[in-house]
């Protein structure tokens, strides 16, 4: 095990961590998010919607999707999202808010807790402090390394900042210091540092490379990229990092983390092949940019940037058989909704080679007057190559058509076709009669791909449609509404009144929330079903035994996801009641909280009834099975239980039935 892993976070410092965590802050590097009264609403991360529905609380210090009902802190998001174990996005925390974490030392088995996904990105990030060390210290880094970036026209400081490196021109230079330094072989081998032969001879993947560590979004190194500097003919000019558990290129972007802000700032991404291309433009002052790395453009890439911002920007060099392969690329990005330029440069240039070579107003300039729509951009691409030959023309306004009828929206595809018409000079008519017969065959052909059962789910109407419920306990409601009053109004106060007798004086204390449910329950030793629940409850009776009640901050920030998911779900509401019912209708819309003895009074007593009900149904059944000895004592029993719930039913207003 790694030396780094045998601590633990002492628990002062997790209240501190927690304490200072603004959750809108953290969220909005990955989710762009727009003010909306006292929230801030986004589209949802963990699933795909179109109407935001993902609302962040900055006053509870949570966040709720209302479509796929993912909720939680700070903490849980970055747990979700990056996949982080607990202790990783506290750290991650601590880093951003700059706090000192002083680690206290694990037991044998927390180190053992310790995952294979942990270990690859302790090794990765090792490896890249490893190269970093090289690059700037080692005498022959320096002369290679980082004389050839120095060369390329890259500051100390970008060179710092996207945390380049060398590895040294030895066969096992990087495996020989890491195993010194505690990590295993197999560790090394998983993430592709090391190469393992079947004669267990071993040697360094990235020998003699300039090395670009690999950033997931939230900055944590996950691959390596490496360039060689030697003109050998039998290695690749480029070598990036196999896949791994940490590592899957068709969902990484190169630049990402660095570039987010910037790209929900400008509202815009530029798209480049690789990595120097990225670093070149930063260079510049662009820095809303990240790169494919040389791999074809997938669905998952491209939701990342979608995730910013629907605006991307792609930049071409001058080959156009490149550029031609690149289509189905760029229908993918269509496909997803988004707008799409293109910047083609000069023949012979890149976007590495044009920014080296210009002044950084240069470069902006010229990517502002040069970007082009892709749909225009095709069209006179593909229209130069077919002239006047009419079979390569009609091969051109079928592709082109194609590209149209993939964009999801219609005013979109309206807008293009009109556009195409005039630079194809052909009937737009003919487009649009092309287009319609593309619509129906795509519909059929999804219609096609859809089980029929589902087929005929679908074509039922809603009524037919059976859906199954989800189990649930016979209380779940009741205890969820008590949980609720607990955490939103625990603190909260009202005056209760009562009589001790008919003849006494009528009696007024004050009682908090929490005091009163928990008096009532205890009273009748009820106890919730749902065991959460259940853990809940008792957080507020030990705060009330010892005077002090916890606040629902307490359950945001518990280490039990469970109860962090529950206080998330019951504390934020899709709803909010309009000012105007008071300022414009002169209208007063009593509120939860005004009524507040009324609420929580019913809500025991639903819960009690509720209860009485199981227990007599379990008694009735008891009934069926007792010796004739016993069953007048259960029939008593249940009587007496009636006429509780008859009780309870009149207090509550309600007619019982049977």
């Amino acid at each position: 095990m790694y030396k780094i892993r045998i601590h633990l976070i002492p628990q002062e410092t997790i209240q501190q961590i927690l304490e200072t965590v603004q959750i809108e802050e953290v969220i909005s590097e990955f989710v762009p998010l727009k003010r909306r009264g006292v929230n801030l609403l986004g589209n949802c991360p963990f699933h795909n919607e179109k109407t935001p529905s993902f609302t962040v609380s900055p006053a509870k210090g949570i966040y709720k999707c209302f479509g796929c009902g993912a909720a939680g802190n700070a903490t849980k998001f970055l747990m979700e999202h990056e996949h982080y174990s607990y202790p990783e996005a506290l750290k991650y925390l601590a880093k951003k808010y700059h706090i000192h974490i002083e680690e206290k030392e694990q037991t044998p088995e927390q180190i053992q807790a310790t995952t294979e996904r942990d270990s690859l990105l302790h090794v990765s990030e090792f490896a890249k402090d490893y190269f970093a060390k090289i690059l700037w210290e080692d005498p022959k880094g320096k002369a290679i390394g980082l004389s050839y970036l120095r060369e390329r026209g890259l500051s100390d400081a970008l060179i710092k900042k996207f945390e380049l490196g060398y590895s040294p021109d030895e066969w096992t230079a990087f495996t020989d210091y890491a195993q010194t330094n505690s990590y295993p072989l197999q560790s090394l081998k998983k993430t592709g540092l090391t190469i393992v032969k079947e004669n267990n001879k071993v040697f360094d993947r990235f020998k003699a490379r300039v090395m670009f560590p690999i950033h997931n979004m939230s900055g944590r190194v996950i691959g390596f990229g490496g360039r060689i500097l030697k003109i050998e003919k039998s290695a690749a000019k480029y070598l990036n990092s196999p896949e791994s558990d940490i590592y899957n290129k068709s969902k990484v972007l190169y630049g990402i983390y660095f570039a987010k802000q910037s790209i929900l700032k400008l509202d815009n991404c530029f798209l480049v092949e690789g990595y120097t291309d990225v670093i070149s433009l930063h260079q510049s002052g662009i820095e809303n940019v990240v790169a494919s790395s040389g791999t074809s453009l997938t669905t998952d890439q491209i939701k990342l940037i979608k995730r910013f911002t629907p605006n991307i920007t792609i930049l071409y060099d001058g080959d156009t058989a490149g550029i031609k392969a690149s289509f189905r690329g760029i229908d993918m990005i269509l496909e997803q909704g988004m707008n799409v330029k293109v910047v083609l440069f000069p023949e012979g240039e890149d976007p590495d080679s044009y920014a080296r070579s210009h002044a950084a107003h240069e470069v902006e300039e010229f990517l502002d007057v040069q970007a082009d729509d892709f749909i225009k951009f095709k069209t006179k691409l593909l229209s130069d190559e077919a002239a006047n030959d009419p079979i390569k023309r009609g091969g051109l306004i079928k592709e082109i058509v194609q590209s149209i009828a993939i964009i999801p929206d219609e005013i979109m595809r309206s807008v293009y076709v009109k556009e195409c018409s005039l630079l194809l000079d052909i009937p737009e008519q003919t487009l649009i009669n092309d287009l319609n017969k593309r619509l129906r065959k795509g519909r059929q052909s999804q219609a096609r791909s859809i089980p029929e059962s589902d087929q005929q789910k679908l074509s039922s109407s809603p009524s037919q449609v059976q859906v199954r419920p989800e189990t649930k306990s016979p209380l779940a409601y009741q205890e969820e509404n008590l949980i609720r009053l607990l955490l939103q109004y625990g603190n909260q106060s009202f005056d209760y009144r009562f009589k001790e007798n008919e003849k006494a004086e009528e009696t007024v204390i004050e009682v908090n929330v929490a005091g009163f449910i928990i008096e009532q329950l205890d009273d009748d030793g009820l106890r919730f079903l749902n065991p959460v629940y259940q853990q809940i409850y008792e957080v507020y009776k030990t705060g009330l035994d010892e005077g002090k009640l916890p606040t629902h901050h307490v359950f945001i920030n518990h280490a039990n996801e469970e109860i962090v998911k529950i206080a998330a779900d019951v504390l934020s509401t899709p709803y909010s009641l309009s000012e105007n019912w008071l300022k414009k209708e002169r209208i007063h819309v009593m509120s939860e909280e005004e009524m507040l003895l009324k609420t929580v009074n019913n809500s025991v007593l639903s819960f009690k009834q509720r209860k009485l009900e199981q227990e007599i149904h379990l008694l009735q059944n008891e009934l069926k099975e007792s010796a004739e000895s016993e069953k007048e004592k259960v029939i008593m029993l249940i009587l007496k239980k009636q006429n509780i719930q008859k009780l309870i039913s009149e207090r509550l207003g309600r007619i019982v039935l049977k």
